[in-house]
């Protein structure tokens, strides 16, 4: 529907150069300003938090002349300039001029932008947006709004073929703590590892989502309630013998984690998603880093 539409909107002179000559942008996935293009048509391209940069960002983790992006002969290179918290490229610190590639992700502080390049930057462009609007720009897993279309989805489903369904519902114990001891890009970098640590074991037919702040989801179709509390026993241990460490520091991280299985009553998504708050407020309550089903 997406590259449906592109095709006929009528697009300025700009995109239209664009297509032409496989310029490139960034469009911005997480930060003040989510879903913005902008586009690299200058030889020199900063980026920071003063007015005079080409791209500035209001953050305070953000330094005053931050990144620049050089564009050379139809290639695109980031580098830092210094900045009080680094740049980073797909989450490795960027230590010397280092080239782009379209599809990659460079972080500047508290604000995640995607390089796209090429002929089909429209396209491109029209897809990163309907991303947006179902995946999480931080942790890049499905967010809350696809998460309750699918729950609603799978209960109907569910319900019509006397299935079952499981809900688990975790979150990072002393999130605000990790935090105030190792500063907020360290928090960031904990949500965007456990993300990546649980998708591997998530199955395709599954759904894996940020709910909001330190707190994720993950409905399981047809698992079963012993299948769901293993699995959530599982994800426990492997967060708790994951090696966290950013700036060269270790932090220490564990979740708590409530399960709960659908039954007949529950016609709601809101009615499932209460039964598995609740059994993760018990595991908090009672000590934090298990799991109560």
């Amino acid at each position: 529907m997406a590259g449906q539409e592109t095709r006929v909107t009528k697009i300025s002179k700009l995109q239209e150069r664009i297509a032409a000559t496989g310029e490139s942008c960034l469009v911005q996935i997480h930060g003040p300003e989510l879903g913005k293009k902008f586009v690299i048509d200058e030889e020199e391209f900063t980026i920071g938090r003063d007015v005079k940069n080409n791209i500035v960002v209001d953050l305070d983790n953000v330094s005053r002349r931050h990144a620049k992006i050089s564009n050379r002969q139809g290639k695109c290179f980031v580098v830092d300039l210094g900045s009080t918290n680094g740049t980073y490229l797909n989450d490795e610190e960027v230590l010397e001029e280092t080239p782009l590639r379209s599809g990659d992700y460079v972080k500047v502080g508290g604000s995640i932008f995607k390089f796209l390049s090429g002929g089909n930057i429209e396209t491109l462009y029209h897809e990163e947006i309907y991303q947006l609007t179902i995946v999480d720009g931080l942790t890049q897993v499905n967010n809350k709004r696809y998460f309750l279309e699918y729950l609603e989805r799978e209960m109907g489903r569910c319900h019509r073929y006397n299935r079952s369904l499981s809900l688990i519902m975790f979150d990072i114990d002393h999130f605000k703590k990790i935090n105030d001891v190792n500063g907020h890009l360290a928090g960031d970098y904990v949500l965007r590892e456990i993300a990546q640590v649980i998708r591997q074991r998530v199955r395709k037919e599954e759904c894996f989502a940020r709910y909001g702040g330190e707190e994720f989801t993950i409905v399981m179709p047809e698992a079963g309630p012993e299948n769901a509390r293993r699995f959530a026993e599982k994800i426990r241990k492997m967060v708790e013998d994951h090696g966290f460490s950013f700036e060269g520091k270790q932090i220490h991280v564990t979740i708590s984690l409530g399960v709960s299985d659908m039954t007949g009553d529950m016609t709601e998504p809101l009615q499932f998603i209460k039964a598995a708050d609740a059994n993760l407020y018990k595991a908090k309550r009672a000590g934090r880093n298990r799991v109560v089903s």
